[in-house]
């Protein structure tokens, strides 16, 4: 199953207002707040895999107590940010950050083939797990039913975004006997 690319990638939710000036507090859902204030503008939707959102020009971007603080054009107090409240903070996928070498968008690995170092085939990918540890690929095997892998240098050997597959190496004992 291969995934599309979607239309933007998701880097927070709106929360709630934050004061009466019209500021909003977003939960931050993007591995690099630091680039926020870069941004000029945002999109808001209230489904994460929209392929049309509203536009709103990003005025000012700070971060407080781990989440962070926007003004937007045209949101002058309380009543209109709380219009906003649940709905989720995207970029366009043109404009969004540049990866690191090594590094993945979720929905590029939703839909590899998992198999073992020994060439076994495990599954598909069909989840990322966010725990505060590590993420967890959830994999659904025909022969295991779902395998949860946790995501570290040791257990995740080799994943290829263009030919689909990722190679694993598992720990002792994830596997039933």
């Amino acid at each position: 199953m291969s995934v599309p690319p979607p239309s933007y990638l998701l880097i927070g939710e709106i929360l709630r207002p934050h004061g009466v000036a019209g500021e909003l507090r977003m939960r931050v859902l993007t591995a690099y707040p630091e680039r926020l204030p870069d941004l000029t503008t945002i999109f808001l939707s209230n489904n994460p895999a929209a392929t049309a959102a509203t536009p709103y020009p990003l005025k000012k971007v700070r971060m407080h107590q781990g989440y962070a603080l926007l003004t937007l054009e045209g949101i002058q107090d309380r009543d209109q940010a709380d219009r906003l409240r649940q709905l989720y903070v995207m970029v366009p996928l043109d404009d969004a950050i540049p990866l690191e070498a090594g590094e993945h968008y979720i929905y590029q690995l939703i839909g590899l083939q998992v198999r073992t170092e020994q060439g076994e085939v495990l599954g598909e990918l069909t989840e990322v797990l966010d725990t505060r540890a590590n993420d967890v690929y959830v994999v659904k095997s025909e022969q295991y039913g779902e395998v949860l892998i946790p995501v570290t240098p040791d257990t995740i050997l080799e994943t290829n975004i263009h030919e689909k597959f990722m190679i694993v190496r598992l720990p002792e004992g994830l596997l039933p006997a």
